[in-house]
């Protein structure tokens, strides 16, 4: 009897042992970056990306709108509406929904520091994150990025400026919505 338990010990090894191949992607048949294929017609392994790919490490540099009109400031506020008021809130505020429910909240954007940033600030945070903000480069296009800038800027003019300072025709539609 001991010489079958020993056996049977021994047989359980040698088929623990053959189920430890790695058999997942690390070890797979497949191509490098610039090896041929017989897969694809061209004979080429490497492919485009596919229309609309955000890059996530290294976004190309985009440069920032010259003119900003009606139309991209309420692109900026839907995105803004759509990424970011869940925390920063719809008023840019700092008291979003998700900060309702515990999670640490941002700056107002109305803030001193945050009134006197450089544009790209706002840019490089949605793409790279900041803080306890993760980064939204693989969501957001970086067109939209700057129109969502573009609002937080008319977000902090709103909340800061002095009525007093505004043209009489600006006073007197702020009047009638009261």
């Amino acid at each position: 009897m001991r010489g079958g338990g020993l056996l049977l010990a021994a047989a359980l090894l040698a088929l623990a042992l053959a189920g430890c191949k790695r058999q997942d992607m690390y070890t797979q048949n497949r191509v490098q970056t610039w090896d041929r294929s017989r897969f694809f017609a061209d004979g080429l392994g490497m492919r485009a990306p596919v229309p609309g790919t955000v890059a996530r490490e290294s976004p190309p540099p985009t440069a920032p709108p010259t003119v900003i009109d009606a139309a991209l400031l309420a692109r900026g506020h839907q995105r803004f509406d759509i990424f970011c008021a869940p925390c920063h809130g719809r008023a840019g505020d700092g008291h979003g929904m998700i900060v309702e429910r515990g999670f640490p909240g941002p700056t107002s954007f109305a803030a001193s520091p945050l009134r006197e940033a450089p544009a790209a600030r706002f840019y490089a945070a949605m793409t790279k994150g900041y803080g306890e903000m993760a980064p939204f480069a693989d969501r957001i296009d970086p067109p939209d990025r700057w129109a969502i800038v573009a609002y937080i800027r008319a977000l902090q003019r709103s909340q800061n400026t002095v009525v007093a300072s505004l043209p009489p025709a600006d006073r007197a539609r702020l009047e009638a919505l009261k």
